[in-house]
This record gives structure tokens, sequence and C-alpha cells, in this order.
């Protein structure tokens, strides 16, 4: 197709960005493609926007991706910028807001979880965190994995006893709770620990966090001993046991990084048509865990340029370390620097080593860039295969791309929801799964709400990518339900129901098509236990928006039973608190605080829950 449109439609876009050049200054700033549809194709930073525009226009010179950009280009859109590193940060926040076609994307770009040590009350507390650093605490991490926060949390918790539990919860205790009796806190709720005493704990918990738990164990003997001396064994034997857990702790975390404390190493390998980032974060001497990054748009790229976009995408919103080890030497270091000291007024280094550990730290991130690649590839044919099939067993006219699996969950008609899971030749499409709340059907009419929520999905299209099977847990009434929509909508795509067959038992589920007879497969089948895998997750993740509707609606049906609390109040209240829960957890002093509540009505509402 682009040998058809591109000597034509290239000149033209050629043209454009022309034009545009002979009305440019010699300044700093950002440019904008933009085709015929109003979608901005690409976004740009240069130093002189002049020299960097028109060098779009030397047609001869641009990769097939670029061409293809200038061949769609209509118009263009210019900010100028009074430095480089201005233009820098414009176009990392204006890329990760539009997500331009043309530009290196970092699509799943996740908050990493902090361990964070809370700093605005007498007693702080432990918490999981992601997110802006918008709270009075110390932050410790970035983390690659959620399991490996709970576990830090968990150890600080065992060995240093610091409680996790919210401020709210905390004033309203009047007894110690289960984390007291099985030896995760010291109840300084109750005042079973002096201030004092709980502080020492928090601080060890920091050193610990920094990595300075020869400096905590030593601490922690000198005490050990001076119990022993005066006879008070319990007590010694308590710092005995946590001295044994945190020489556990050492053995299993210690990585010898020759000095090397706080350090993010990133690697990118281009193999097979993908590019794979991959980072290893270490802080405190600490490994805090690996991960992969996958980037589109970036095949045709130099793996100097992509880890260039990678960086600027990556450290956008996140603070860096001190030091960054690459794998290629990027072209924008000095100004990259630069845009990080005036975003997090700290300073950074990177490196490309070629000797030593360092050297050793990139030779083992590329192996893992590579051996990711190696496990994208092998799990992606065999949704490859499994598609095939279904392509084949459904008799689809094209090898389907993307399959949506739709579930309605509800209680004898409460807190009624569906949900829409994506799976396509990677595996589950987690980033496009979506949660219905029926607006006009009855919660106990399963069709309606199906139908209501496949109405609502297909208006979206062009935003949600069209997809190639729809797939709904349900039998011929459900499948002549959803097909009327399809049908009243225009569209042809396939529709399939699955059911379980006689007393539902799963193996024995029986599939319908519109102007076909209901048909098995047989119970060793591959494509069987992939439909049904299929179904489960649409299932679970019914089931489990359900409960979170469910769970959320019983607290706020509380608020109903208080006397005195009318819509109004119970408004304020879930206003003020941010939920239910906070105000079944709240103290009587904040209770007070709320807009419209008196004393005798905070007492009314503190006694509903507490009595």
């Amino acid at each position: 197709m682009d040998d058809i449109f591109i000597p034509t439609k290239l000149q033209q876009g050629a043209s454009v960005i022309k034009d545009v050049v002979r009305t440019l200054t010699l300044q700093p700033g950002v440019y904008r493609m933009i085709n015929d549809r109003d979608e901005i194709l690409y976004i740009g930073k240069a130093k002189n926007l002049k020299n960097r525009v028109v060098s779009y226009t030397h047609i001869d010179a641009l990769p097939n991706r670029l061409k293809r950009m200038v061949a769609e280009t209509v118009r263009m859109e210019i900010v100028t910028t009074h430095t480089e590193t201005e233009a820098l940060l414009l176009e990392s926040n204006l890329i990760k807001h539009h997500l331009p076609r043309y530009n290196i994307l970092l699509k799943d770009d996740k908050s990493f979880p902090y361990i964070v040590l809370t700093k605005d009350h007498p007693f702080p507390r432990v918490i999981k965190h992601r997110g802006a650093h918008t709270l009075k605490a110390d932050y410790y991490g970035p983390f690659a994995n959620v399991m490996a926060v709970d576990e830090a949390i968990e150890i600080i918790q065992k060995v240093f006893k610091v409680r996790n539990c919210s401020d709210h919860y905390f004033e309203t205790r009047k007894r110690p709770c289960l984390q007291y009796h099985i030896k995760r806190c010291t109840a300084p709720c109750v005042h079973h620990i002096s201030k004092q005493e709980y502080s020492e704990s928090v601080e060890q918990s920091k050193n610990f966090l920094l990595g300075k738990t020869d400096e905590v164990q030593k601490i922690l003997s000198e005490k050990m001993m001076g119990f022993s001396h005066s006879l008070e064994f319990e007590k010694a034997a308590q710092i005995r046991d946590t001295l044994k857990m945190m020489t556990d702790i050492q053995s299993k975390q210690r990585i010898n990084l020759h000095g090397l404390r706080n350090v993010d190493v990133v690697g990118v390998v281009k193999k097979s048509g993908l590019v794979c980032v991959q980072m290893f974060f270490f802080r405190h001497g600490r490994n805090y865990g690996t991960e992969s990054f996958y980037l589109v748009h970036a095949q045709e790229e130099t793996e100097p340029d992509i880890l260039n976009a990678f960086l600027l995408q990556f450290y956008n919103e996140r603070q860096p370390p001190e030091k960054i080890l690459l794998s290629h030497k990027i072209k924008d270091e000095k100004l990259l620097k630069q845009a990080i000291v005036e975003k997090f007024k700290s300073s950074v280094q990177f490196e490309v080593p070629q000797l030593n550990v360092k050297a050793e730290l990139i030779q083992h991130v590329l192996k893992n860039a590579n051996d990711s690649i190696d496990r994208k590839i092998a799990h992606s044919d065999s949704f490859q295969k499994l598609f095939a099939q279904i392509q084949t067993t459904f008799e689809l006219p094209y090898l389907p791309k993307r399959v949506e699996i739709y579930d309605n969950s509800h209680l004898q008609g409460s807190n009624p929801c569906g949900v829409m899971v994506v799976a396509n030749l990677q595996g589950f499409d987690k980033k496009s799964y979506r949660k219905f709340t029926p607006k006009e059907a009855a919660s106990n009419d399963d069709f309606a709400m199906m139908r209501e929520f496949l109405k609502r999905r297909l208006k979206h299209l062009e935003d949600w990518d069209t997809p190639d099977l729809l797939l709904i847990d349900g039998g011929q009434g459900q499948l002549s339900s959803v097909q009327s929509i399809v049908d009243e909508l225009g569209l042809s795509i396939p529709v399939v129901g699955i059911a379980k067959g006689p007393d539902r038992n799963a193996g024995r589920e029986r599939f319908f098509m519109i102007n076909k007879e209901p048909f098995s497969l047989e119970l060793n089948d591959p494509l069987l236990y992939f439909l049904q895998r299929l179904r489960d997750e649409a299932h679970r993740f019914a089931i489990g928006t359900h409960r979170q509707k469910r769970e959320k609606n019983l607290l706020v049906s509380k608020l109903d039973q208080i006397p005195g609390i009318g819509a109004s109040r119970k408004k304020k209240l879930l206003l003020h608190f941010g939920s239910a829960k906070n105000v079944e957890r709240a103290a009587m002093s904040d209770l007070c605080r709320v807009e419209g509540i008196s004393r005798p009505l905070a007492q009314k509402i503190y006694d509903f829950f507490h009595s």
C-alpha cells in the first residue's frame, strides 16, 4: 500500500514541511506533525527548530517509518521555548499525553511501588505507595515488583514491629489488634510501648532499608548483652530472635556491587522485530528487582536512539539514582542531566562500562533482555497457534488478533456489573479490560444488561480498537441478545456463546453460533482448555468487580442506618473521609470536624460502629 501512495503523498508532506520551515527561527522548541484527521503523528524537540525540521524534507535520508509519517503530514504545530532543556521536558510530557503513532513509545509506563515510613504522626507507620511523592514521609525504592515490597514490609513488621494500620484505625483502638498478638506490632495505639522505644524501632527500620544492617545488628547486640547482664532474659531472648532473623535475611539479600549502592542498570536488545529494554534496580546495595519494557515504533531505530527515548520517558516522573549504567551511549546525555537537575534538584551520572563488575552487570542485563524476548516469542507462538485454531473452529474469515470476552455478575440483582476481558496474540491485555455498571437495564435481567454493555462498548470501536471475535458467557439466549445489538449497529463481528454442559460441568461446554447447531470440543482438545481459560478470566474479573462494589455499598448502606444521617450528611462524611470504611475508623475528634456533624451526632456515629 505504501508504494501506491508514497510518491505523491510523500512529496505533498515534504512540501507542507518546507512551508513551515520558512517561518521558523533558530530558537529551541517542540514541533508536532499532524494528519488530515487532526491526529498527532509525531512530537519532537530541537535545539534549533529550523535546522531540525528541515531535515524531514531530505526524503532520501529518512528511514521508512519517517517517510510514512511525512506522507501523512498535512500540517505542523510549533511551540518555541527559552532553552533546549525546557523543550526536552515539554516533549516528554506531550509524548506521554498524546502517545503519537510515530514516536518510540514506552506504553506500559506503570508506576513502581515504594516503601514509605511516614513522618506526620508521633508513631510512624510503614506502608506501600505508588504514584507521586506527596506524603510527608521517607521513600525507599523503586521496587520492580509488588511482591518484593510486601516481603520487605513483612520483614519490617516481624523484625522491628512497626505498625502498618491507618491513622484513623490507630486512634480508635481500645485494645491491641491481631498484629500485636502475632508479634508484628508493639501496640503503640494503647501505650504498650513508649514513644522513645518505638522511635528506636523506626530508626532501625530506616537503617535496614538503607542497607546499614551491620550497624543495626551492633546496636541490638549491645542491647541484648545489657538485658542479659540485668537478668532480663525474656527481653534478651526477643532481641536474639530478631538478630537471627536479620542474619537470615542478610544471607539471602547481600550482593557484592563493589561500592555501587544506588544504581539503575539499563540495556536494550533488538531481536525478531521486538525491542526490549531491561532494567535492574539496586538501592542501598540491594537488588530491588528487574523489569522488561517492550517499546513500540522502535524497530527501525538504533539502540542509542531507543535508549535515549526510553530514558526521557522513564525518568520523566521518576527520580533517578545517582548513577545509571547503560549498554549504549546516548546522544542527549548532557541535556538529560540538565533536565533531571531542573526537575528533581539532584544530579545523575551516565556510564557505559567496559570493565569489571559494571560491565558484567551490563552483560547480565542484556542476557535477561534476550531471554525475555525469547520467552515472549514462545508465548506469542503458542497464542498464535491457538488463535489459528479459533479461526478454523469458528470459521472466521481471517486470523483473529483481538478476542473480547464478556461476563455479568450480581447477587440476586444487587450490585450488578459487567466486564470485558481482552486477549490478543501476546496474551491477556489487562490494560484494555473494562468494567460496566448498568444505567438502563434491570439489574436482574442478564440479557438486557449484556445488550446494554455491548452497545456501549461498540460505540468505542476507534479508541478501544475493533474486536475480531466476541466471546459471551452464555448459551443460545445470550447469543441472540448480543447478536441483535451487533446487527442493529450494522457490524459484522462474529459472536460465540460458551455455556457449561449438563449440571454445569466444566469440560462439557457447548458452543453456540448464529445459524449453526450447538457443538462441543473433544475433552483433550487444547483449544477447549484455552477457551475455558478465557471464560474463567472474565468470570474472575467479574466476581472481583462485583465483590468490590458489594463491600463498598455495604459500608455506605451502614451509614443510612444511623439515626440523624440523611443524604446530605452522608455525602459530607464521604467527601471528608474519602470512603465509608474511613468513616467507620474515624475518631470522635475527626468526626466533629465534619461540617454539619455536631458532637452528639458524632458520638452517635462513633457508638454505632464501636458499640
